[in-house]
């Protein structure tokens, strides 16, 4: 009897270890390799600075209350209050010791295409790479060289604070496995080319969805509810819904939707509000065709 029950825990120690090996392996950080950013050439600066705006870097990682040509200073410090914990916006500025200014251009894309950071851990999704995986890597490379011409920051943030089981990296391995893809969100019949570089913007730089889609109790995208409307991270009201029938915007033309993004304005001469005040300020910035592009994005996609 006792050898048997030796037997026995043995047996059940080594399925863990086994089990725990597999997880490890299928779940791992999933770098890309460095051969792939080598080839890219000389960066397109005049592109990575349209691709900054796009991609609304200054929301989250210029100072709270930052105004102005301060908001160009990414020293972080933002606190993003989740269900999860809060986390801490990092400080992205070029500083060499405090930034991203040790950072190869790899290190910066697999954070941006991958959620691995520069030591090869999982980052958590509360940075959009879920998103930014669809971005080409000609965008990655130009957003990278821009990001070099801005000014430094000293500034060191602290570390996200988050309670158990949150706090353990690892198992971010297995959201991945549950959620992460580079795919696009919705498939769009007989979509122009407008409509497909839209797509582009919103799916992957504007990163859209990341506030307007529905989350379920892991924190990952309803997939059958592609900007259907979410709970409001600050935890007041709700982010609408925008697809086309929504009763948010159903009535509104492409050129409505155009003319919101470059102004702030809705049709009924009301304004934007909350974060989407921000969202709006940076895609202001992108040249008027890229604005139509997603304005046609919006009237294309999937009615929620």
């Amino acid at each position: 009897m006792v050898r048997r029950f030796i037997r026995l825990v043995l047996c059940l120690i080594g399925v863990v270890v086994i089990g725990g090996a597999a997880f490890y392996f299928v779940t791992a950080p999933d770098s890309l390799p460095e051969s792939r950013w080598a080839s890219l050439g000389a960066p397109d600066v005049a592109n990575g600075e349209r691709v900054f705006w796009a991609g609304g870097c200054v929301s989250c990682h210029a100072a709270p209350g930052a105004q102005g040509d301060a908001k160009l200073t990414l020293a972080g410090g933002l606190a993003l209050k989740s269900p999860f914990g809060t986390f801490h916006v990092p400080n992205i500025s070029p500083d060499e010791q405090a930034g991203i200014g040790r950072w190869s251009l790899a290190q910066f894309g697999n954070a941006m295409k991958r959620g691995v950071g520069p030591d090869g851990q999982h980052l958590y999704p509360s940075f959009p790479y879920g998103s930014y995986a669809r971005m080409s890597d000609e965008d990655v490379n130009d957003l990278f060289a821009y990001l070099k011409t801005l000014p430094k920051s000293s500034n060191v943030t602290p570390p996200h604070e988050l309670p158990f089981p949150f706090n353990i990296r690892l198992a971010l391995g297995g959201w991945k496995l549950l959620y992460f893809n580079d795919q696009p969100r919705v498939v769009l019949a007989n979509a122009d080319d407008k409509v497909k570089r839209g797509q582009y913007l919103a799916e992957s730089l504007g990163h859209c969805g990341e506030c307007h889609t529905p989350r379920d109790s892991l924190g990952g995208f309803v997939r059958d509810q592609w900007l259907a409307g979410a709970a409001n991270p600050e935890g007041k009201g709700r982010i609408p819904n925008i697809t086309p029938g929504s009763k948010s915007i159903s009535s509104w033309s492409e050129a409505d939707i155009t003319n919101y993004l470059q102004t702030g304005f809705t049709p009924d001469f009301d304004s934007a509000g909350g974060q989407m005040v921000d969202v709006q300020q940076n895609i202001a910035h992108l040249p008027q065709s890229d604005i139509e592009a997603i304005s046609a994005y919006l009237k294309a996609v999937p009615n929620k």
